[in-house]
């Protein structure tokens, strides 16, 4: 395929976003805005971040821009604006090349998001690098630094359902409610929605779970200088978790990832706006533990069976 015939192919016909100026078509794009800019990037490797026996290109796509999507939730902001840079092998023909974009164009579709740029090459590998943009209004950003002791803890949704989806489809295995876990892993659900109707909160501290809970609690409590202790029965599962092994159940739910939920901290009082938030976004939301001062040792602790013990920083590691 032609690089610029293929450009000129996924390029948008219009444009959604009144702050851009200049689209596709020139050395850079061009936007102004007098709100705060986020911006995020994220790299998946054909073989490392996803498999062409769990996934077709158009899951690829969606989920490489979900999991960016997901970034911006997490910081409280809208996402606008995305970039692709793209390594395309030789085994790739344009149709799949137009699939994997029709994955991150019903995305993008859903959240008026317009794609901006990006670059395309040849290579051993499929690689996708998307770039995101988001927009929020000035000193509104959500940081992990915000949590404080006295904090409530709080997650949406249910934990591990992804990593339960990937087992199913590289094990082959059957069982119930496998076409949920797998849509879950293939297809995630941003919560910027959610996110977004926690504004009347002045402080929250947030994180999307994308490599466990245990190591997205970890970055909270060290970026925070605090500790925090959750409850091992409060952590959300999907009723037909209960299915499978506990090891399993406890790997998947605390380090498992990809789950690309919302955890967070907000004061005691403001617990009735949470609620009000996860209803009109259709949210589920767990409580799950406290922000507690940190002393010494460990920043994180897990209660289970009447003890409270050490819940280790693992998850899905980057570089081995």
């Amino acid at each position: 395929m032609h690089e610029f015939q293929l450009i000129q192919q996924l390029k948008q016909k219009q444009y959604r976003q009144a702050s851009l100026i200049k689209g596709i078509g020139d050395d850079a794009a061009v936007f102004r805005t007098n709100d705060d800019i986020i911006t995020a990037v994220d790299t998946f490797v054909e073989g490392i971040h996803f498999s062409k026996k769990t996934m077709n290109y158009f899951h690829v796509g969606y989920r490489a821009l979900a999991a960016n999507i997901s970034d911006m939730a997490a910081m409280g902001a809208i996402p606008t604006y995305y970039l692709v840079s793209i390594v395309i092998p030789n085994n790739m023909v344009e149709s799949d090349v137009h699939t994997l974009y029709d994955g991150m164009k019903v995305l993008a579709d859903e959240y008026k998001m317009d794609l901006i740029g990006g670059d395309t090459v040849s290579g051993e590998h499929l690689t996708i690098s998307v770039t995101i943009i988001g927009m929020i209004a000035k000193n509104k950003a959500r940081y992990r630094h915000d949590a404080r002791v006295g904090d409530i803890v709080f997650t949406t949704g249910t934990l591990g359902d992804a990593s339960c989806g990937l087992h199913l489809m590289l094990e082959e295995l059957d069982a119930i409610d496998r076409a949920y876990f797998i849509q879950r892993h293939r297809m995630p659900t941003p919560r910027v929605a959610f996110a977004q109707a926690l504004q009347r909160i002045k402080r929250v501290s947030l994180n999307d779970i994308s490599d466990g809970i245990a190591s997205e609690l970890h970055e909270i409590a060290e970026a925070s200088k605090v500790a925090i202790e959750i409850d091992d029965i409060h952590i959300p599962l999907h009723p037909s978790m209960t299915q499978f092994p506990q090891e399993m159940q406890h790997h998947w739910k605390y380090f498992g990832g990809e789950d690309f939920e919302l955890v967070g901290t907000i004061e005691a009082h403001d617990i009735d706006i949470l609620k009000e938030a996860a209803k009109v976004t259709n949210t589920k939301i767990s409580i799950i533990g406290k922000v507690l001062p940190y002393e010494s040792g460990h920043s994180v602790y897990m209660k289970q069976d009447g003890r409270s013990v050490p819940l280790p920083k693992d998850g899905y590691v980057h570089l081995k």
